[in-house]
């Protein structure tokens, strides 16, 4: 029976959405199920201890405060340069942009805003500020390999986990 039961170092094949629980809107729809190995950290804590214990079939719903998900928005994050200095491909809302920091760190931009004078690209989260609910439904459990246990990544997939 353990065997059919999400628990630690098992391969657990998940379908999900995220609601913006401040309007109840899905703001992101994942229906191809993505694995990831229980109790190796990939996932939300709490989504995780929600999971624990959970069967093939079972839907949950757990919601994330900020501080619990994606983290609390920070303005600092945001730059606002003159077009002109930003390359073309950069003046389009959505565009996305890696930048360096002094120690080699990279970090990803998404371009808010733009106007006739300004691009504002922001390195929060999409979603960081807002408390979300996740719907996950259970597609799949499995023994994790050797590899993948060594690793902490699934060698069967292509696809990671859930933050």
């Amino acid at each position: 029976m353990s065997q059919d039961v999400v628990a630690k170092d098992k391969v657990i094949s998940v379908t999900y959405t995220i609601r913006d629980a401040n309007n109840d809107e899905v703001i992101e729809a994942v229906e191809v199920p993505v694995e990831y190995i229980q109790g190796s950290g990939k996932l939300f804590e709490k989504i995780e201890a929600e999971l624990e214990g959970k069967t093939v079939g079972d839907v949950i719903e757990v919601t994330l405060s900020p501080a619990e998900g994606f983290g609390e928005y920070d303005a600092s994050k945001t730059f606002t340069d003159n077009i002109e200095n930003v390359p073309p491909e950069f003046r389009k809302v959505g565009a996305e942009a890696q930048f360096y920091n002094d120690v080699g760190e990279t970090i990803s931009m998404t371009v808010t805003h733009v106007d006739a004078g300004t691009v504002t690209l922001d390195g929060n989260h999409l979603f960081a500020g807002k408390t979300v609910i996740f719907g996950i439904k259970v597609n799949g459990i499995r023994e994790a390999t050797a590899q993948e246990l060594a690793s902490g990544e699934i060698i069967s997939s292509p696809v990671g986990g859930l933050h």
